[in-house]
Formats: structure tokens, C-alpha cells, sequence
């Protein structure tokens, strides 16, 4: 990976971008303070460069829960009982496949991995549990922690006004 110089103009269009990636290029344009042709080829050079990685729409999980049914959130530490590249590379390629798994974080010290996981229940926890968190995938320890609030839920970097 190569490093990206970034300038004023750059943050500010990131910044904006965070906040919402439905502006059109020319509502963007406006508030960035560009022209429409400049904020689109500083846009797209993002994009292939890859700062902005994707784009997407955050559903509510009250929402969701409200259309779905019930759903249950966790915060799952795994320890496996063996730590080569091999074993934690194996249970990473398991967890990212995992459609219930929104987000698979390799950590240290402490436990190996830190999972954010959403199921519909407790059933949809323990069936999660059976086919990832078993022995036969070298797990020893397993500590979940069930969301009784979100308090606060964000995916936007902290992004400067200026460069340093």
C-alpha cells in the first residue's frame, strides 16, 4: 500500500462524505466548495486509491428488529487453544464468511479475536455457536457479551480540517 497525499480539500470532501455518501456529486460540490467536474475527478481519485473503500446504507436495528422479529447483538472474545498464523488464519477465514458476523478483529493481548455478532435469538446464538465456536476449530475459550443498549454506534474517522 502506497501512501496517498491528502490536502484541505480532501478531508473535506471525506468529512462530508462520512456524514453522507447519498450526496449527489453536484450537493457535494456545493458545500465542499468546488466545482462540480473538480469535486468528482478528487472524488473518484479516492475511490481508486482506495481511502474511500465502499460505500453503504447503515440499517436500524431497531428497524430491523421491528420487521424481522427479535434481535439479539453480541461482543464475542475468542481465545483458540493454539496461536500459529495458521490456526488464527483458519478461524478468521471461518468467522468473515459468517453472515451473522458483522466484523471479525484480530486482537492482542488478551483474547484472539473480537467478533460483533447479530442474530435473530438465542436459538440463531447457540446455532452460530455450534458451527464456529467448537473444539474441532481449535476454540478453548468463548466470552460473550449480549447488548442491552446501544448508546452510541459510528463508522465515521475522526477526519481534521487541516492537514498537519
Amino acid at each position: 500500500m502506497s501512501a496517498i497525499d491528502l490536502d484541505d480539500t480532501d478531508l473535506r470532501l471525506l468529512r462530508l462524505l462520512q456524514d453522507d455518501a447519498s450526496l449527489s456529486n453536484q450537493a457535494l460540490a456545493d458545500r465542499a466548495g468546488l466545482s462540480p467536474a473538480t469535486c468528482h475527478r478528487r472524488v473518484r481519485r479516492l475511490r481508486d486509491e482506495g481511502v474511500i473503500e465502499r460505500e453503504v446504507a447503515i440499517l436500524s436495528p431497531a428497524h430491523m428488529a421491528e420487521a424481522l422479529g427479535w434481535g439479539l447483538s453480541a461482543l464475542v472474545e475468542i481465545t483458540l487453544d493454539l496461536q500459529t498464523a495458521e490456526a488464527l488464519d483458519a478461524f478468521e477465514a471461518r468467522a468473515v464468511q459468517e453472515a451473522t458476523v458483522q466484523q471479525v478483529w484480530r486482537v492482542s493481548p488478551g483474547p484472539d479475536f473480537v467478533l460483533v455478532v447479530q442474530v435473530a435469538d438465542m436459538p440463531g446464538y447457540q446455532a452460530l455457536a455450534q458451527r464456529l465456536f467448537t473444539a474441532e476449530h481449535r476454540v478453548r475459550t468463548v466470552r460473550a457479551f449480549f447488548a442491552t443498549k446501544r448508546a452510541k454506534f459510528g463508522t465515521a474517522w475522526p477526519v481534521p480540517d487541516k492537514v498537519r
